[in-house]
């Protein structure tokens, strides 16, 4: 990425509206994108729709471990709708204007959800640490109203985190060229419209990456290592298996997310790049969200038993 843009023989327009360019390299397959992407919206809203609903109904699901799940269901539905439906319009009506108030709103949102996740899949690392490691403080240390403190916290901090990013990225100039290639406005392609020095913008968002993806990632990490080791000191392989299957559901989902977004917001940039952030960011803002509930769902004893009792 340049870290400085040369202003000589630019248009110096000033751009009040952006093109979303999404996915228009491939206009054989606008209407095969358009049916798939609205199949995808409709599963991640009812699949998370079913887990929040199931969490509140079955009185067996009163418990710490699935109010976090209700809450990142919650947050997976916010997260999937501020880039979808945006996309599905553009793919139907081919116009893929934005403006620029639009499009910084839809960055603040998208970053946003996207920290408050990092966060709350640490503090759900951080519930079974407790759950398995310290089993007798579990009710102690995770009581109700430690619980939604964790949750207000993680999204306070990621709202008030990504406000002044957004800002501080937005107060660029931007002139010249207004062609975002991705499917929403994500930080990498507008900062290379900026006509103006991004230096400290990319340090910015380099420092907000490491600490909002890659600390909670190492923090769930050094989680599970105590975990793992707590679980292979058990005497029975049936309580061995049974702790383990308690995780699992959660590990494939960090696994999921996490990968994408280090490689995505923490590799190296470079000229090339962009087709390779624009389907990193398709895996974890979109595919993610709509697996997440068959992870949990299918792994689960509990929320399958709720689940049947649910359906008729």
């Amino acid at each position: 990425m340049e870290h400085l843009k040369d202003p000589v023989g630019e248009n110096f327009t000033s751009v009040m509206e952006f093109v979303l360019l999404g996915f228009s390299d491939i206009p054989n397959l606008q209407v095969f994108l358009f049916g798939m992407f609205l199949l995808v919206y409709v599963i991640t809203l009812l699949g998370n729709g079913i887990i929040i609903l199931i969490t509140k109904a079955d009185q067996a699901l009163q418990t710490p471990m699935y109010f976090f799940l209700s809450n990142f269901s919650f947050l997976e539905i916010c997260y999937v709708s501020v880039t979808l439906p945006r996309m599905l319009l553009n793919l139907w009506t081919q116009r893929r204007h934005i403006s620029l108030f639009a499009c910084a709103t839809q960055m603040s949102f998208v970053l946003m959800f996207g920290n408050i996740e990092c966060l709350l899949l640490t503090v759900m690392a951080y519930d079974r640490y407790v759950a398995i490691c310290n089993p007798l403080h579990y009710p102690l240390v995770m009581n109700p109203r430690a619980c939604v403190q964790l949750v207000a916290a993680c999204w306070i901090t990621g709202v008030l985190v990504e406000i002044g990013q957004t800002c501080q990225i937005f107060s660029l100039p931007f002139c010249g060229s207004n062609q975002i290639n991705h499917f929403f406005c994500d930080i990498p392609p507008i900062l290379k419209l900026a006509c103006a020095d991004t230096f400290l913008n990319e340090i910015l968002v380099f420092t907000v990456a490491v600490l909002f993806v890659m600390t909670p990632f190492l923090l769930i990490l050094g989680s599970y290592s105590k975990i793992t080791s707590t679980i292979l000191r058990l005497p029975s392989a049936t309580g061995r298996a049974k702790a383990f299957s308690t995780c699992s559901s959660h590990v494939t989902v960090v696994t999921l997310f996490f990968g994408s977004a280090v490689i995505a917001y923490l590799r190296p940039k470079s000229r090339n790049s962009s087709n390779t952030d624009k389907f990193l960011s398709l895996f974890y803002t979109i595919v993610t969200p709509m697996f997440n509930p068959l992870i949990y769902t299918l792994r689960n004893k509990d929320v399958l038993m709720a689940l049947r009792k649910l359906l008729p």
